[in-house]
């Protein structure tokens, strides 16, 4: 609200296409930003993510980034080292954050912020490829929390004890996961290795090394 009325007062314009003045453009990524979880803005992600049931905890991670997405696609910001910084320090905190975790929904927090990152890095570059991240990680993370919802499982413990439940959906979660994980020939490797690409053609070898390694953690 608040850059959006700056940017009405000192350019005369309620339309977020014409966001010329670089304050208000700042101000409205990093809202944005604070909406969707992204690292450095990312902290109350995880925390309220494990406090919800796993439903509402599927709403929060798909659903509720479409809109901030789509503003943060029709804002394209004057300062484009802001969406790159944003991007990368997420994919290394999303990495980091998930390894000390025992609870799922935290983990699923942290592998959410980390996808999150690699969308913001190509946003300004390849809308469409952003695009198609966000529908995959969506699919993803669908599977995964209904198939936690099934086995009613919260924690790594609780998932170690569900092949005697259902052994077939228990053998279907690990190729999810490593899915999730962007592990080639699966799915989730695909965005990555478009991104990875998109990042070189855009002579940002060094960000797309970083990003490539903080996949592996």
């Amino acid at each position: 609200l608040f850059a959006s009325i700056s940017n009405a007062w000192l350019s005369g314009q309620w339309d977020i296409h014409q966001m010329s003045h670089p304050l208000p453009t700042t101000l409205i990524t990093l809202a944005l930003a604070l909406k969707i979880g992204l690292a450095p803005l990312h902290t109350w992600m995880p925390e309220v993510l494990q406090g919800l049931d796993l439903t509402t905890g599927l709403i929060l991670s798909t659903w509720q980034k479409l809109a901030p997405f789509c503003l943060l696609l029709q804002v394209q910001p004057a300062n484009a080292t802001l969406l790159l910084v944003l991007g990368i320090t997420s994919t290394l905190v999303g990495g980091w954050g998930g390894l000390n975790q025992t609870q799922l929904r935290k983990i699923l927090a942290y592998s959410s912020i980390a996808h999150l990152g690699w969308m913001t890095l190509v946003l300004q570059f390849s809308p469409s490829l952003t695009f198609l991240t966000l529908l995959v990680y969506f699919i993803m993370t669908f599977s995964l929390f209904i198939s936690f919802k099934i086995s009613n499982a919260t924690n790594i413990n609780t998932l170690a004890t569900s092949w005697a439940k259902a052994p077939a959906l228990t053998s279907i979660i690990p190729l999810i996961l490593l899915s999730l994980g962007g592990l080639p020939p699966l799915t989730g490797f695909l965005p990555k290795w478009l991104i990875l690409q998109e990042l070189t053609k855009q002579d940002l070898a060094p960000l797309a090394t970083v990003a490539a390694l903080s996949a592996l953690l």
